[in-house]
């Protein structure tokens, strides 16, 4: 692959970026991203491409971003290449970024220090300027997506005339919904003419608002968003494999072989038909309606962009587009969600508070699982494909150990047919899980975990029983939600082995992982349970050995104060809806049924226990239903399914009148919004207090974990911040949570 530098770039036409220069001068510490240049001969005789390369020189683990600055510096470099072709001395252009990294998005660190709307409208323009350049290249334009592209970097990709997509990427999506924005440099018009409206919305809606997915490379290629997927070198850290597969192809384009063509036409036919369109709208609407009730900006922001850019022309959505950023740059919903996302999930995630040196940390070569249950199999499959280490769970009998090694495999041949593994990697995955109704397979495990019902004694038998068979290096962990590790520990000949590993189902999905230390627990063990959690991709907080831990004991107090109201007499629909405005991912008494109102009515119980009535009181209501055998106070699956009845409420949820029949409640209600206030107040109270005890570090933690572990929503900057800028850390404690 002969290679030479590139010419200069440097071009005597008239500065079209001098309007922009102003806005770039005011961020002098700005990460640039440099847009390197180099001159490649194309395969079969194709001529000379030009190669632009982003890398900000800043780390392999630092992403590429877009700010001003990068931004004219790629206009620049684009519009002298653009000279380059008219001229004839190239035959194509392509953008590629650094190993794993195409460019990570804009700098959100930029965009909140602007505090104009003319700041805003400009930022949006200079994106539009420059991907203009690449849209309208005068010979053939590709990107090739060798790694992560978000956002403004994933717009980037879709500037160009034609793209491939590397198998191994990952991270790809447009996740401006998610944090406070619009796609605004074009994707919102382009991304549904070439995937088609359909996938458009999965991109620019559905993944946001579900914990913010993204895609992979395999994923982008089925839809459309690439045209065409190859795989990397065997080595992850030499991009030749990719490269030169994109070269030969983008050859192809470039000397119109026939084959090449033909393959490109059928990987662009894509459904683009008005029902498609209609479909697509009623399907964004949908979704926004469900996870935002209406009550947060940008989502609506981006869904009112894409059924009027339908109609528009790429010029007129790009200005409708620049009018949204302008905007939503300057609303306290981005501001908070930057804060949520940049200094909470990024920053804090990386440098948990109190964790030992990860130097500290014991290997761990093979894992057991004291349980086979649901949660069981889905720790042992997380263990197995993240370790790549024999994993071996235990029950009481050979009917429960088969149930959970076949409710693995399922999930294992799942992943296969998604395209997730190939078919050889899912043998080998499920080759690592085995199971056995005798705990002497523990014998030379490094790390065993128990995943057995929640209660005191059984833990602690199983852990006494551990304790006898596994070696003397061995850690054990507990997957306790509510429970004491203190407690399990009391009887153990070395409690200092003992730590808390409370995941969040679903396991695969949920990314928080709360470490729990005792009082014995040694540094060494807690290195290990935090290298373990890292390695498991799971963002791990320390927290303190008190009741419920962080999360649980955050929702439990709240779902608490929603059923305290309803048991005094406010209507349940006024109940459940209560806390609409704060688009929670779901109502209070949806979340009951989705725990198990046993389960939560437990949890209640080692809290009231704890604690007391005044913050947790144990509603006679919910142990009524319990004991009739009721699972959800609504009339209503979590499909949305629902059974017409007598009373209804505020969303169309019914109570049957045998459900009806069996409560009790006073004569106290309350109205909506006086609900709100009292459940803002009871949760500036707890924190306050879990504060104070020590449960963990900082305030940052709690929201932390929130987001991470419950889907506090971005847009509210964190439970903390909420509570401050509502006034009730204020009303409860007399100060506030961050200064």
């Amino acid at each position: 692959m002969p290679a030479s530098p590139a010419p200069s770039s440097e071009t005597t036409a008239p500065d079209r970026f001098e309007a922009f220069r102003g806005l770039a001068a005011r961020f002098p510490d700005e990460v640039v991203t440099r847009a390197e240049v180099r001159d490649l001969v194309l395969p079969g005789g194709a001529g000379t491409l030009a190669l632009i390369t982003l890398d900000n020189h800043a780390g392999p683990r630092r992403p590429t971003t877009l700010g001003p600055n990068t931004l004219i510096g790629l206009g620049e470099v684009l519009t002298g290449q653009a000279a380059r072709a008219r001229g004839g001395e190239i035959a194509a252009l392509a953008v590629t970024g650094k190993p794993g990294f195409l460019v990570a998005g804009a700098d959100l660190g930029s965009i909140t220090e602007l505090t104009e709307p003319t700041d805003g409208a400009l930022l949006a323009r200079l994106g539009h300027e420059v991907y203009d350049l690449l849209t309208e290249f005068p010979v053939p334009s590709f990107a090739f997506i060798n790694g992560l592209a978000l956002g403004g970097g994933l717009e980037l990709a879709l500037a160009a005339q034609y793209r491939t997509v590397s198998s191994a990427a990952t991270g790809l999506g447009l996740p401006e919904a998610f944090i406070g924005l619009v796609p605004g440099w074009g994707g919102v018009w382009k991304t549904p003419r070439i995937t088609g409206p359909k996938d458009a919305v999965t991109l620019m809606l559905a993944n946001p608002l579900h914990n913010n997915r993204s895609i992979d490379g395999r994923t982008a290629y089925s839809i459309g968003l690439a045209d065409a997927l190859f795989d990397p070198s065997e080595d992850p850290a030499d991009p030749t494999g990719f490269l030169d597969a994109s070269l030969a192809w983008a050859a192809g384009v470039v000397t119109g072989d026939a084959d090449t063509l033909a393959a490109l036409e059928s990987q662009r036919d894509r459904d683009r038909s008005d029902a498609a369109w209609d479909e697509a709208i009623d399907e964004g609407r949908r979704i926004v309606a469900e996870r935002t009730g209406g009550h947060v900006p940008a989502p609506a922001a981006v869904l009112e962009l894409f059924e009027a850019g339908r109609h528009r022309s790429r010029a007129e959505s790009a200005a409708a587009e620049c009018e949204a950023l302008a905007r939503l740059t300057l609303t306290p919903e981005f501001h908070r969600t930057v804060y949520a996302f940049l200094d909470v999930v990024q920053k804090r995630s990386k440098r948990p508070a109190g964790a030992p040196d990860v130097s500290l940390a014991r290997p761990v070569r093979k894992v057991g699982v004291v349980g086979a249950g649901l949660m069981a199999g889905q720790l042992a499959l997380l263990f197995a494909q993240r370790l790549g280490v024999p994993v071996v769970m235990t029950d009481i009998d050979q009917a429960r150990v088969d149930r959970g090694l076949a409710h693995v495999r399922s999930q294992v041949q799942r992943l296969v047919s998604r395209g997730r593994l190939s078919a050889g990697s899912g043998t080998e995955l499920a080759g690592l899980i085995t199971g056995s109704v005798s705990k002497d397979v523990y014998a030379d495990a490094d790390f065993v975990i128990e995943a057995v019902f929640e209660e005191m004694g059984v833990k602690k038998q199983v852990l006494a029983e551990l304790e006898a068979i596994v070696s003397a290096d061995c850690i054990l962990a507990t997957n306790t939600s509510s429970l004491s590790v203190t407690g399990m520990a009391a009887d153990l000949d070395h409690p200092e082995r003992l730590v808390g590993f409370h995941f969040f189902n679903p396991v695969a999905a949920m990314p928080l992982l709360e470490i729990v230390r005792g009082p014995a627990t040694t540094d060494e063990v807690l290195a290990t349970a935090f290298g373990t959690a890292r390695t498991l991709g799971k963002t791990a907080v320390l927290v303190q050995d008190a009741p419920a831990f962080v999360v649980n004991r955050v929702l439990l107090r709240m779902m608490g104060e929603v059923q305290a109201s309803f048991d005094e007499g406010t209507p349940a629909g006024t109940a459940d809806h209560a806390l609409d405005s704060l688009a929670l991912p779901m109502t209070p008494f949806t979340l009951l049924a989705m725990v198990g109102i046993p389960v939560a009515q437990h949890v209640t119980e080692s809290l009231n226990a704890a604690f007391g009535d005044a913050r947790f009181p144990v509603s006679a209501n919910l142990q009524r239903l319990i004991d009739a055998g009721k699972t959800a106070l609504w009339a209503k699956d979590l499909t949305g399914d629902r059974i017409e009845a007598e009373s209804g409420g505020a969303s169309g949820e019914t109570i049957p009148a045998g459900t009806a029949a069996l409560l009790d409640q006073g004569d106290s209600p309350q109205t909506g919004e006086e609900l709100l206030v009292r459940v803002q107040d009871a949760l500036a109270e707890e924190i306050g207090l879990m504060l104070a005890d020590g449960v963990v570090a900082d305030a940052r933690d709690i929201d932390l974990c929130m987001i991470l572990g419950a889907g506090w929503p971005m847009h509210l900057g964190g439970i903390t911040p909420y509570l401050d800028d509502v006034g009730a850390s204020q009303r409860v404690n007399g100060t506030r949570f961050h200064g």
